[in-house]
């Protein structure tokens, strides 16, 4: 039985070291300055989440909505995201291997218009609504797998290529 949307799926800001808050700074200014999210001001209507900032081993980080609430009213997209141990099977045999990644791949993807309302962050420079897919939500990596699987389904089927989300790997 799909549970309805709850009227509110708000949470706070969280505290953040002063590190934390410039990093932040700096992802928010990057998204803005590509379009992928747009200042929107305050509004006690909208559906709020907190950025959660994931940084990785190179030390570049990447901005999250912690989207739990709303994912777990999100039913579930069940299409298949590759096996890695699957996928590194297929290139044992092969002499050349190329990895390419799509930069940003999720914010290649648009969202609806009726959508955005749940797609909103606040942190301490303001609230902000996604105009683009995010990281951080339930079906992303199915949607962008699928999209991905659509694209080079040729290559795919005649063993060229395997895709794991956004990176792509060309074997021959």
């Amino acid at each position: 039985m799909e549970r309805p949307y709850p009227l509110i799926l708000r949470r706070p800001p969280y505290p953040e070291s002063l590190e934390t808050n410039k990093e932040i700074e700096k992802n928010i200014n990057e998204l803005l300055d590509m379009d992928f999210i747009r200042n929107i001001g305050h509004n006690e209507i909208v559906e709020i989440t907190t950025p959660v900032l994931i940084t990785w081993n190179d030390g570049k980080s990447r901005l999250c909505g912690d989207s739990r609430a709303l994912n777990n009213y999100t039913k579930a997209d069940r299409y298949p995201i590759p096996r890695i141990p699957h996928a590194l099977g297929k290139l044992a045999k092969d002499r050349y291997i190329s990895k390419m990644g799509c930069m940003k791949g999720f914010h290649k993807n648009g969202v609806k218009p009726n959508s955005m309302k749940l797609l909103i962050i606040i942190c301490h420079m303001g609230v902000y609504e996604y105009t683009r897919m995010p990281f951080g939500m339930k079906n992303a990596p199915a949607h962008f797998q699928r999209m991905m699987d659509t694209i080079f389904q040729e290559e795919i089927l005649e063993g060229q290529m395997v895709v794991y989300i956004d990176d792509i790997i060309i074997y021959t």
